[in-house]
């Protein structure tokens, strides 16, 4: 009885096959995303890492031994070229120099003299009472008499100097540090660096770059105006791109032996940061700049005129052991693999020397997905973030999803 009732289960269990064994339709091609390859103005780049180095730069010493009086700037701040900034105690010097002036007097007197003893000698000469040797002597003391007088005047010019010393004025516009004496100490020359001012505006920015690549350059812009022809942009240490353009003014006439590296120079503006001025204690104005000096920067040479030149979107460039390739959708929509010379390429684009030509439908979407011979579907690719939907995309093909 029992029997009778398990076997008619028994004889439904066939008809339900399990999961692993059902069977499924074949799908259709994948899909991709396509850009044509077309012509575009690029803007040809190169980057070096470099620093920032102050046009000028100024160790203030002292010149004379005395007592520091007073100090006439705020450290950190920017002055101007002949602001006062130590002031040395002065009447030791002021004393030398009223002592220097009275000698000088003293001997304007005695040269009178001596002007009038030999004016009274020639006029006896031609009496018996006259000798010319006395005339001699009278023209040989007044002779002697004038440079010891150019002599009593050079020692008060060193005087005037030296008192002119105690005061210690900034000879260039920039910004100074740390004062390394406080007031009440003895200053001379060989206290050594009593603050450093160094330039502000314009900046040089320094970058090494390789014997290779400067051969590069000069192929590249040779025909097209030289160093002139490139803008030097500047990456700050945070990622920003620095506002301001500079100019190339200097290539080193040396290549470093130990490095293989040639040393180029630009000159760049380095204007006040609006609204960052603040006035410290009444004294010169503290104000902020971009560049500082000693500042590592990355360095960026860009042409001046953008170049037409065949571009694909850098996410198609694929590369393996043989070099750089890109997918492109061929004759029945099959997939073709394209060795590739690369040039000058951004971030987003790759300029293509060699390898396809303009037109051809570059896989961007999908591009794990395909191998060569394989049949797809393809769409416009998706643009990249930040683009908008207007950007260039292959016309007339169906839309297709990014990866």
């Amino acid at each position: 009885m029992l029997f009778r009732k398990i076997l008619p289960v028994l004889a439904l269990l066939p008809l339900a096959a399990p999961p692993a064994f059902a069977q499924f339709a074949p799908g259709g091609p994948p899909a991709v995303g396509v850009v044509r390859a077309e012509r575009h103005a690029v803007t040809e780049t190169s980057e070096f890492v470099g620093r920032i180095q102050a046009t000028d730069r100024v160790n203030l010493v002292a010149r004379v031994t005395a007592f520091l009086e007073q100090i006439s700037f705020a450290e950190g701040a920017e002055v101007k070229k002949g602001d006062v900034l130590y002031h040395l105690e002065r009447p030791p010097f002021e004393a030398d120099v009223q002592a220097k002036a009275a000698t000088i007097a003293q001997m304007q007197a005695q040269l009178q003299n001596a002007a009038i003893t030999l004016h009274r000698a020639e006029a006896l000469l031609h009496t018996p009472a006259g000798q010319q040797s006395t005339v001699d002597d009278a023209r040989a003391n007044q002779l002697s008499y004038q440079a010891q007088l150019m002599q009593a005047e050079a020692n008060l010019r060193v005087s005037q100097i030296n008192l002119g010393y105690t005061d210690i004025i900034a000879p260039i516009d920039g910004k100074i540090g740390r004062t390394a004496v406080t007031i009440g100490n003895v200053v001379s020359p060989s206290s050594g660096t009593l603050a450093t001012i160094v330039s502000q505006d314009p900046m040089y920015v320094v970058f090494p770059i390789s014997v290779r690549a400067a051969l590069d350059l000069r192929q590249r812009y040779h025909d097209k105006g030289g160093l002139s022809a490139v803008l030097i942009r500047v990456r700050l240490p945070d990622g920003r791109i620095y506002d301001q353009a500079g100019k190339v003014d200097f290539v080193d006439n040396t290549i470093s032996a130990n490095t293989d590296t040639i040393t180029l120079r630009g000159v760049i503006a380095n204007p006040l940061l609006p609204g960052l001025a603040a006035t410290n204690a009444g004294k010169t104005a503290v104000a902020a700049r971009e560049l500082t000096d000693g500042e590592f920067v990355s360095v960026i040479l860009e042409g001046v005129e953008p170049i037409t030149a065949l571009t694909v979107p850098r996410a198609a460039v694929l590369s393996d052991q043989s070099g750089d390739y890109v997918y492109v959708v061929g004759a029945g929509n099959k997939i073709e693999q394209h060795r590739l010379q690369l040039g000058q390429s951004t971030a987003t684009e790759a300029v293509v020397l060699k390898g396809i030509e303009p037109g051809a439908m570059v896989v961007v979407d999908g591009v794990q997905r395909v191998r060569p011979g394989l049949v797809v579907a393809p769409g416009p690719a998706s643009p990249p973030p930040g683009t908008s939907t207007g950007s260039k995309t292959a016309a007339g093909d169906p839309a297709a999803k990014r990866d």
